[in-house]
């Protein structure tokens, strides 16, 4: 992912939670994780999560439409054992101080200054948007330098509306970013109507991209060029839904807020 009020028609989620077999290496202990289980519509937990809406005023990047939402339940509610991350076609204008002129909400949490991580197994169980224009994103930045992409970042899985049975799995570092950052993708095509896990296994010298235990991708090796290694260093996670921008692409708003990013759990393993 290049860098108050009640739900009035909150979306029904059942949980699955059944791990794909073999998925967490052998040698690794879970360190961090959010179930979301909680009774009734909450907002995420704040002791994990906080809300990034630092661009709100002047935009958000890459073409991108949408407002991210502070602690808003119609854009990030937690119910029925999953968070769901929901776009909508509305404006905010009249009631935040920080509306940059946007038509669309969303939200786009992270574990900033919460909950960091070096090296690991990463586990996110999601169902990701149906949505035309919708552009869901699971990810992590570097947290010791905020500036982009110096500090490195590895998509665990991108997904966008007008393909929503393809996921990407990509690395952006200086020594290559953007269009130019090492990718590659795969076939999903129940990715926006069934839970799957999107996972990477994350060591001092290679990342690998896994959905359901499968590795799809080839594996990003350490370089011998220091530019294109910043993985040495501890990542924080994000979860996001875009709308529009350079990937997301032209938005229906009809199809918008029927359905959402729905993220069962989100685990982080390492060896212990």
């Amino acid at each position: 992912m290049v860098s108050d009020g009640v739900l009035s028609s909150p979306i029904s989620v059942v949980k699955v939670s059944a791990t794909a077999p073999n998925s967490v290496p052998s040698g690794y202990a879970l360190v961090w994780s959010d179930e979301f289980n909680t009774s009734g519509i909450q907002l995420p937990d704040p002791s994990k999560w906080s809300y990034d809406i630092a661009q709100n005023k002047v935009g958000w990047f890459n073409g991108e439409l949408q407002y991210y939402a502070n602690g808003r339940l119609q854009n990030s509610a937690v119910q029925n054992g999953s968070l769901t991350i929901t776009a909508r076609r509305e404006s905010l204008a009249a009631s935040v101080s920080d509306w940059g002129g946007q038509n669309y909400t969303s939200a786009r949490l992270f574990t900033k200054g919460k909950s960091s991580w070096t090296y690991g197994f990463f586990e996110i169980r999601a169902k990701l948007p149906c949505g035309a224009g919708t552009w869901p994103a699971i990810w992590t930045l570097g947290s010791t330098v905020d500036v982009w992409p110096d500090q490195g970042e590895i998509d665990i899985m991108e997904q966008t509306g007008w393909d929503k049975g393809t996921v990407l799995g990509t690395i952006h570092t200086l020594a290559g970013s953007g269009g130019n950052g090492s990718t590659g993708s795969t076939a999903l095509a129940t990715a926006c109507n069934a839970f799957h896990n999107f996972q990477i296994k994350w060591t001092p010298t290679a990342i690998d991209f896994y959905v359901d235990g499968v590795s799809y991708r080839p594996t990003y090796n350490k370089p011998v060029n220091a530019s294109g290694w910043p993985f040495d260093k501890p990542q924080y996670l994000l979860l996001n839904v875009a709308v529009g921008g350079v990937l997301g692409g032209t938005v229906n708003d009809a199809t918008l807020s029927n359905t959402g990013l729905e993220v069962d759990y989100v685990r982080v393993y390492q060896i212990r």
